[in-house]
């Protein structure tokens, strides 16, 4: 998941507003080049589109976790230290950056997966990397190998340079992140024990389309997804002996009902802060003034049903659920015996996935309603607690390329590796470095691309998280 769900600058946007900072904000002469690693960046990226990470037939992600695994050991990892374990088609690699103390370990989490792509729908090849007017194009350029191939080359880096932590750093790169997060959860299972958790796979930078700075997000929280089937039955019949009870008009007024209900407003100190910095330098007082008040007091329906007005805001406004799939009936002649519908919920953090589950069924109010949650893979999580020390230190990495820009904590609307791990216990924030426009979103769809400037400042900003955080 490259998308960064809802950022600040998504808010921003949403409410029509600037970022006052981004008028001063100019981007900034780097203290310092690392041409080498910058080099096997480009490189370990170009190679790792070329793998298709895919799952299902062919499914090469274990050849790449053997071929990443060859870089590292040559970059000075000890082969002992570099661990890959097949799941199914797919696999996941651990690399420990061993440490000379006995402190808890910062683990680095990332995915080599990617989602399906078909060359015939791509202008390129989308398993071989383009290199055009300053982008690299390819699946898995955004999500995730572009993060992947700068931290792998930022390790490397750091071991060239002797750098001996005083903690382990632990890399976790899993296989199926974008399908079933098997691997994903059985690298939380061993190893939870941990400081924080980096994701590189979330979080990041946003500009506006003429390229300055507007924000950049931490991500410290996600909504959790479910997925949940109301179903009814009937005895069916002959159509032209129609009766009272129909499957098919019992699931029209469930939807009806589902379509209309709201829950209730919810905030955490992510989307407080969030909301703040919104209301800051929204350009309309109305909007601002709701944000506000919601954050203030998420019951004050006034503010919320103006929020909530807006598609961009209404996913940070509480849990959200959506009719998306409908089934019914087996013949054009006969009654229906069935009919289904899909209700996705993307659920806010602390909310149990059962009590919405039961609130749906309250809300349908139909004794004949049969609900059930669909198995998803996902997990729910609780809101990861602000550092005010990492937030400061990500402050200072990105201050120095692009001073002034906003640093927010934020919540995802989707879901990430990270889940997995503050299920376990593990603070979990995504801190990808990536700055990119709206307009350059392609993960997940055709065209996939990333701007290469973007490859030098993401290893300087890396190099100082790991560094500062492993002392």
């Amino acid at each position: 998941m490259r998308a960064l769900g809802m950022t600040i600058a998504a808010l921003l946007a949403a409410s029509g507003a600037q970022a006052q900072a981004q008028h001063q904000a100019q981007p900034q002469h780097q203290a310092q080049a690392h041409p080498q690693a910058e080099a096997q960046a480009l490189d370990l990226l170009k190679r790792g589109i070329a793998f298709r990470t895919v799952a299902g037939p062919g499914n090469q992600t274990f050849d790449y976790a053997s071929y990443l695994k060859g870089v590292l050991v040559a970059g000075g990892f000890a082969e002992g230290d570099v661990r890959i374990e097949k799941v199914g088609d797919t696999a996941y690699l651990v690399a420990r950056y061993r440490g000379t103390g006995t402190a808890k370990p910062i683990l680095v989490s990332g995915h080599m997966d990617v989602v399906e792509a078909k060359r015939e729908d791509w202008e390129r090849d989308p398993f071989t990397a383009v290199i055009e007017n300053g982008y690299i194009f390819g699946r898995g350029a955004s999500d995730m190998k572009y993060d992947l191939s700068t931290m792998v080359a930022t390790l490397v880096q750091l071991k060239r340079e002797g750098f001996k932590p005083r903690r382990d750093i632990l890399l976790l790169l899993s296989g199926d992140e974008e399908t079933a997060m098997k691997t994903t959860a059985l690298m939380a299972e061993h190893y939870h024990d941990a400081e924080l958790l980096l994701n590189i796979d979330g979080g990041g930078g946003e500009r506006d389309e003429s390229g300055r700075p507007v924000s950049f997000g931490v991500q410290g929280a996600e909504k959790t997804y479910a997925d949940f089937e109301l179903a009814f039955t009937n005895s069916g019949g002959h159509s032209s002996a129609p009766r009272r009870s129909n499957a098919i008009y019992q699931l029209a007024r469930a939807l009806e009902r589902v379509g209309g209900y709201e829950f209730p407003g919810e905030v955490n100190a992510i989307t407080k802060a969030s909301w703040a910095a919104a209301a800051a330098t929204a350009s309309d007082p109305k909007m601002a003034d709701a944000m506000r008040r919601f954050a203030a007091n998420p019951n004050d329906l006034e503010a919320r049903g103006l929020l909530r007005s807006d598609a961009g805001l209404i996913g940070q406004t509480g849990t959200t659920c959506v009719a998306t799939m409908a089934s019914a009936g087996h013949a054009t002649n006969a009654l229906p015996q069935r009919a289904t519908a899909n209700i996705n919920c993307r659920i806010f953090p602390g909310t149990p996935v059962a009590a919405v589950q039961a609130r749906l069924a309250q809300v349908v109010d139909d004794p004949e309603l049969k609900i059930r949650e669909v198995p998803s893979g996902a997990v729910a999580s609780d809101a990861s607690p602000l550092r005010p020390a990492l937030m400061a230190l990500v402050a200072r990495a990105i201050h120095a390329r692009f001073p002034g820009v906003p640093i927010v904590p934020v919540m995802s609307a989707g879901a990430s590796d990270s889940m997995w791990f503050r299920a376990k216990g593990v603070p979990s924030y995504g801190v990808s470095p990536i700055f990119m426009k709206s307009s350059d979103g392609f993960a997940h769809g055709l065209n996939e691309r990333t701007p290469l400037s973007e490859i030098g400042p993401s290893i300087t900003y890396y190099r100082m998280l790991l560094t500062e955080l492993a002392k």
